[in-house]
């Protein structure tokens, strides 16, 4: 093992214990899902939970649901009438996570859209207090807008992925993966609409408040 990955071994050791609920959901996201890395993960759903807890937001939105692990995290950080809008795209999606979002403890706090973002949320004519954003990396730049308009002055966004795997330091990129999100970080970067950092932690999660 190198130490990175030894240390993140340490770190899972010394966190929360993941519940055998969000165990078995990760596992069949490896085992029935392409790419699963792509599921947030134990570490990052603590963390994700954590930001939740101290915000405390009534309305949350997600961009891009997945297998629902990052779904579940956010729903149970959430207290009183608190409600997770959570969005996915891949309509083919729907039947694996779905259940497991009604079988949930959370199952009250989260309601799952099929469709594009750029058109559910405007759709929905919600506020929302806290976002978290991570579908299509090529549309970030409209995902941030889109969600801006629509969050509350001193709400936040948490956007993942946005060092991408090291990618992000490529010159004159051509994959527009690394474009989308390569353009993300310099417009937030410079958008004095907003306060922001970025944490290193797996693929880069930034999180931004509006001022």
């Amino acid at each position: 093992m190198t130490e990175t990955e030894v240390l993140d071994e340490y770190i899972l050791r010394h966190i929360d214990t993941e519940s055998d609920y969000m165990h078995r959901l990760w596992r069949a996201t490896q085992l029935h899902l392409l790419y699963g890395r792509m599921a947030s993960g134990h570490l990052q759903g603590r963390l994700l939970k954590m930001f939740v807890q101290m915000i405390r937001p009534r309305l949350v939105v997600e961009i891009g649901t997945y297998s629902g692990y990052s779904g579940l995290c956010i729903a149970e950080g959430l207290t009183g009438d608190g409600h997770l809008h959570t969005i996915e795209i891949n309509d083919e999606q729907e039947d694996f996570t779905l259940p497991w979002f009604k079988n949930s403890p959370y199952a009250d706090r989260i309601t799952m859209h099929i469709g594009d973002a750029m058109e559910v949320i405007p759709q929905l004519g919600l506020t929302f207090d806290m976002a978290f954003i991570d579908g299509d990396k090529r549309r970030y730049v409209d995902y941030y807008e889109l969600v801006l308009r629509h969050l509350a002055d001193g709400g936040y966004i948490l956007a993942d992925n946005t060092l991408w795997d090291g990618h992000v330091l490529e010159v004159d990129a051509a994959d527009p993966q690394t474009c989308g999100i390569q353009m993300f970080n310099d417009l937030v970067a410079r958008d004095e609409r907003v306060e922001k950092v970025i944490l290193p932690l797996r693929d880069g999660l930034t999180i931004i408040r509006k001022r």
